[in-house]
């Protein structure tokens, strides 16, 4: 019984409240005399909501080499070579949200990245004692912004925090590994 409610609740919330909402531009300025401005209204609205689903669910297949190369540029990661995106993923939840990509760069890249991590003053070599910053961290909210470098048995890894600085809004958590083996880096982004 509770499910039946749940998804009753969920359509009426992504459908009801949308279509309301069209009604409602479209019928105030036909009952003031203005017919052609709600058409106009309810059909502007209509479009923004279509935007909206379909950046939605085509969100990982408009994802280009650009938008790569901004977000490891904010963690002073610059790729010179050519690089393909082998796979890219991302899915979201009531307060999570999760995007991961692969790139398949260049050996040059690869050993120009590995050599930037290890050259890092924070430079931890194969250890136990790694703990991921998006769990270690007591304080989530404030404090200072906080990268770590270090290898593992199959990559060497950049990872990067920024607490949020409020309360209820998850911090930025970002961590970026080169494989020791191959020439890909991993992307993840983590919003819990």
């Amino acid at each position: 019984m509770d499910d039946i409610l749940t998804i009753a609740l969920i359509l009426l919330a992504f459908l009801g409240l949308p279509i309301g909402f069209a009604c409602l531009l479209y019928f105030v300025p036909k009952k003031l005399g203005h017919p052609k401005i709600g058409k106009y209204l309810a059909f502007t609205f209509g479009l923004i909501v279509l935007v909206g689903i379909l950046w939605t669910v085509f969100q990982d297949q408009l994802f280009t080499p650009a938008n790569a190369k901004d977000l490891l540029k904010e963690q002073q990661i610059v790729l010179k070579d050519e690089f393909n995106i082998q796979d890219n993923r991302s899915s979201s939840a009531i307060g999570d949200y999760y995007h991961t990509f692969t790139l398949g760069i260049s050996n040059r890249d690869k050993q120009r990245l590995i050599a930037k991590i290890k050259s890092a003053h924070d430079f931890k070599r194969n250890t136990n004692e790694n703990e991921s910053l998006l769990y270690s961290r007591q304080n989530r909210y404030l404090g200072p912004k906080v990268v770590q470098n270090f290898e593992t048995e199959d990559s060497y890894v950049r990872e990067y925090f920024q607490p949020s600085g409020k309360r209820g809004y998850a911090p930025t958590f970002r961590r970026i590994s080169v494989s020791k083996i191959e020439n890909k880096l991993t992307f993840e982004d983590i919003d819990e």
